[in-house]
C-alpha cells in the first residue's frame, strides 16, 4: 500500500474518530439526563429575571452534572426570548434540551391560588400578590378600577361579592387584568341556575345573598350555627327590622378588634351601621365563603329574631323569640364580659 493511501485510510479514521467524540460530547452534554433533583422541583422566572440569573436558578434547583449543554443552547438559540415568565419545572432525569426547550416555548406549569374569605380588598390583594408574579398594588387597582367594576355590574361597595374563596390552578405569571376574567368566569360557574332560582326565592340578588353571608360570616364561626344565624337576619328582612348586626357596625368604624360594642359605637353615621339603617349593608362587609353562602340559599327556618354570643364564649348564639328573652341573654353575656374586664 502506497504512503499516500495510508495518509488518506488514516485521516479518514482520524475523522470518523473525532466525528465519534464529538458526536459523543454533544449527545452527552444536550440529551444526556443531567438534571437530578430528588423529585421534581420547579424555578420562578420573572420579569426582572436575566439569562445569568436563570442559570443560577436552574443551577441552584437542578442538582446538574453540568450546564455546559444548557448553555450552549441559550447561547445559540436566540437568547434574548429565553426569559420567559412562569413557573417551570425540572424533572429528575431531564436533559438539558428539553429543559431549555421548556423555558424557550414556555411550556409553564399552573399554581394552586387560594382566594380566602378576608375582610378587605386590600387584605385579598396581599394574599394574591403572596402567591403570584403580579404584586398586590396591580391587584388591587384592577379591582378597583371602576370601568372594569360597572363593566360587570359591580361598584366599590359590591365588588367584593364578585370572588369565590376556592383554589384555582393558574399560571403563575397571569396578567392581573386575566385574573380578573378568570374570576369573573368562575363566579358565573358558582352562581348556576339552582342558586340563582334560591336567591330569587328569596328576593335577592346574587350581591345580596353575599352581602347577607359576609354578615352571617362575620357572626359566627361556627358551620352548624350558620344558617340559623341567617335564618334570622332573613326573618328580620322580612318583617322590617334593622338587622342591627354588630360586625356591620365594626366595619364601618373599620376596627375589627373591637369586642364590645357601645352605645357610642351604635351612634356612627355610616350607610354600615344597620342600628341606624334598615335593609342589608351597600356591599358585602367581608367575602363570604362558599359555605357562607349556602348557609343564606338554605337558611334554618325558625322564629327566632333576636341572638346573643353566648357567655361561654364558645363563639355562639343564644337565639330568642321575644325581646324579654333576648334581654335575659344579653344579661348573661354582659355580665361574663364584665368578669373578664373586657369593656371595649
Amino acid at each position: 500500500m502506497s504512503r499516500n493511501k495510508k495518509i488518506i485510510i488514516w485521516s479518514f479514521v482520524a475523522l470518523i474518530i473525532i466525528g465519534a467524540a464529538g458526536a459523543s460530547s454533544l449527545y452527552y452534554y444536550l440529551w444526556y439526563p443531567q438534571f437530578h433533583p430528588e423529585k421534581t422541583t420547579y424555578i420562578y422566572i420573572d420579569r426582572d429575571d436575566t439569562t445569568d440569573s436563570i442559570f443560577n436558578k436552574v443551577k441552584a434547583n437542578g442538582n446538574a452534572n453540568s450546564l455546559v449543554g444548557f448553555k450552549w443552547m441559550a447561547k445559540y438559540r436566540n437568547p434574548n426570548n429565553m426569559v420567559r415568565t412562569g413557573k417551570y419545572a425540572i424533572k429528575p432525569g431531564d436533559n438539558a434540551f428539553n429543559l431549555y426547550n421548556r423555558l424557550f416555548r414556555g411550556y409553564k406549569e399552573p399554581v394552586n391560588l387560594a382566594i380566602g374569605s378576608v375582610r378587605t380588598i386590600d387584605n385579598l390583594a396581599k394574599n394574591i400578590g403572596r402567591q403570584l408574579m403580579i404584586d398586590s398594588i396591580e391587584v388591587a387597582n384592577a379591582i378597583n378600577d371602576t370601568v372594569f367594576q360597572q363593566s360587570l355590574g359591580y361598584t366599590e361597595q359590591t365588588i367584593g361579592s364578585l370572588f369565590i374563596p376556592d383554589t384555582y390552578q393558574v399560571y403563575w405569571d397571569i396578567s392581573a387584568d386575566d385574573l380578573m376574567k378568570r374570576m369573573q368566569k368562575e363566579h358565573n360557574s358558582f352562581w348556576n341556575e339552582d342558586r340563582l332560582q334560591k336567591a330569587k326565592d328569596l328576593g335577592m340578588t346574587p350581591v345580596q345573598v353575599a352581602t347577607l353571608a359576609s354578615i352571617v360570616e362575620e357572626e359566627t364561626n361556627d358551620n352548624g350555627e350558620k344558617p340559623m344565624v341567617a335564618g334570622l337576619y332573613i326573618n328580620r328582612l322580612k318583617r322590617g327590622i334593622p338587622l342591627q348586626a354588630d360586625p356591620t357596625v365594626k366595619f364601618a368604624l373599620q376596627d375589627f378588634g373591637l369586642r364590645r360594642i357601645t352605645n357610642e359605637h351604635l351612634k356612627f353615621q355610616s350607610p354600615y351601621n344597620t342600628y341606624l339603617n334598615t335593609g342589608l349593608p351597600p356591599g358585602p362587609i367581608r367575602i363570604p365563603s362558599k359555605r357562607g353562602i349556602e348557609s343564606v340559599l338554605n337558611y334554618t327556618q325558625h322564629n327566632y329574631i333576636y341572638m346573643c354570643a353566648k357567655e361561654d364564649f364558645s363563639g355562639t348564639h343564644n337565639f330568642a323569640v321575644t325581646l324579654n328573652e333576648h334581654m335575659q341573654n344579653a344579661r348573661k353575656y354582659w355580665k361574663a364580659l364584665n368578669e373578664r374586664k373586657i369593656f371595649k
